[in-house]
C-alpha cells in the first residue's frame, strides 16, 4: 500500500527539474524523486524481475545482450547474448524479456527479437550463472525499420503475452490471418494458448506499434500504443478487440472498434513500457520525455486524469517496471537509441518511489 506523505530527499544523481519537485510534497500514490540504480547502458529495451525479487534481467536492444542486474544495482553481470539477433537500423533488434514464473524449477526465460526473416519469440535457458540452449517457438512475424512492437509479460493466467507492430504495413493490422499488428498469448511451448478468442495466437488486434502491456490487481491488461501523427493511447486489453488501427486513430465512432481509454498527442508522449503499481497505470514516453501516471478504479473500467512527471528531466524514457515487495519502480533511458543523440554507454535505470 502506498505510504503517507514523504520527504523527498534530493540525491545528487537528479537533475535540477526533478530538484524542484523534490522540494514539493508528495501526494499520497505519487512518485517521487528518482534515484540512480545503473549506468553505462545502450538502449536498455526490456526488464524483467527473477521471481523472488533479488535481481532482474535487463536485455540491450542493438548488442543483443542480457545482463542481470541486483536489486540494489550494485551486481551487474553480462550473461550472455541471443543468437540469430539483428537490428533494422531503427526500432529492431532485441527486445522483450520475460522470465518464467517458475525459473527456479525450469530456468526458462523468453525473448522477442528480430531475425533473418521476421521478429521471433525464443526461449533461452538461465541456470542463475549463463545465458543458453537458444530456441525459437513462434516466427513469421514480420520485421520492419519501424514498428516491430516487442513487449513481453506473463499473465496471471500463466500464458506469455507478446505485442507486435504492423511492420509499416498498416493493411496486416485488420488482416486476421498475420501475426502483425497485434497482441499474442501464447502457452509457454509457443502454441495458442487455450481460450483465444480466435483459436489461434491473437489475443487482440488493431494495433499500431504496441510496446508496452502490463496487469493491473484485478488481472486487466492495460497497453499503450504509438499513434501516428496525431493520437497515442492507452487501452483495456480484453480477448478479441480491435483497437481500431488502421481505420481509426485514437477514439472514433466506427461500429466494432474499442476506443482508448486515454489519449495524448504524439509530442507529448510516443508511450513504450507500461507498469501498474498503487492503483495507477504509470507509461513510459519517449518523444514526450516524461512519465505519465493514469489512475485506474478497480470497480469499473474508468481511468482518472494524467499526470505527468519528470517532464525533460531524463529524456527519452523506454521502459517502467514495477519493483517486486515494494511501492516502487524501475525506470530506464534510450538516449542513445540513435533519437536521443547521446552516444553508447549513457543511458541508465532509475529507482523512483511511489508513495
Amino acid at each position: 500500500m502506498a505510504r503517507t506523505l514523504i520527504a523527498l530527499a534530493a540525491a545528487g544523481a537528479v537533475t535540477a527539474a526533478s530538484l524542484t519537485l523534490a522540494k514539493e510534497p508528495a501526494v499520497l500514490g505519487e512518485p517521487g524523486a528518482p534515484t540512480t540504480v545503473s549506468t553505462g547502458w545502450t538502449i536498455p529495451w526490456g526488464t524483467s524481475w527473477l521471481p523472488d525479487g533479488s535481481a532482474a534481467l535487463v536485455t540491450e536492444r542493438d548488442d543483443f545482450r542480457v545482463w542481470r542486474l541486483s536489486k540494489d544495482g550494485r551486481d551487474k553481470r553480462r550473461l550472455g547474448t541471443v543468437p540469430e539477433s539483428l537490428t533494422t537500423g531503427g526500432e529492431g533488434g532485441l527486445m522483450g524479456i520475460a522470465v518464467d514464473p517458475d525459473w527456479a524449477t525450469n530456468h526458462h526465460v523468453y525473448v522477442m527479437h528480430t531475425s533473418t526473416e521476421g521478429n521471433r519469440i525464443a526461449r533461452m535457458t538461465y541456470d542463475g550463472t549463463t545465458l543458453s540452449g537458444y530456441k525459437p517457438l513462434l516466427k513469421g512475424i514480420k520485421k520492419n525499420k519501424y514498428h516491430n512492437g516487442g513487449r513481453l509479460a506473463f499473465g496471471p493466467d500463466g500464458y506469455l503475452y507478446a505485442t507486435t507492430g504492423d511492420a509499416q504495413d498498416k493493411a496486416l493490422a485488420q488482416d486476421r490471418n498475420s501475426l502483425n499488428g497485434k497482441i499474442l498469448r501464447l502457452t509457454k511451448d509457443g502454441k495458442p494458448a487455450p481460450g483465444n478468442p480466435f483459436g489461434d495466437h491473437v489475443y487482440s488486434m488493431g494495433h499500431r506499434n504496441p510496446q508496452g502491456i502490463a496487469f493491473d490487481a484485478q488481472g486487466r491488461l492495460w497497453g499503450a500504443e504509438f499513434g501516428d501523427r496525431r493520437t497515442d493511447e492507452l487501452n483495456l486489453i480484453k480477448p478479441g478487440g480491435n483497437y481500431g488501427w488502421p481505420i481509426c486513430e485514437g477514439t472514433c465512432d466506427v461500429a466494432g472498434m474499442t476506443n482508448p481509454k486515454k489519449t495524448w498527442s504524439v509530442a507529448e508522449a510516443s508511450p513504450s513500457g507500461v507498469a501498474v503499481v498503487d492503483g495507477a497505470v504509470y507509461m513510459a514516453a519517449l518523444r514526450g520525455k516524461r512519465l505519465w501516471r493514469v489512475p485506474i478504479n478497480a470497480d469499473n473500467e474508468n481511468v482518472g486524469t494524467a499526470k505527468a512527471y519528470y517532464v525533460g528531466a531524463y529524456g527519452r524514457l523506454r521502459s517502467v517496471t514495477a519493483v517486486p515487495g515494494a511501492d516502487a519502480l524501475w525506470l530506464s533511458t534510450t538516449n542513445a537509441d540513435g533519437n536521443g543523440g547521446q552516444p553508447d554507454g549513457s543511458d541508465k535505470i532509475f529507482r523512483v518511489p511511489i508513495g
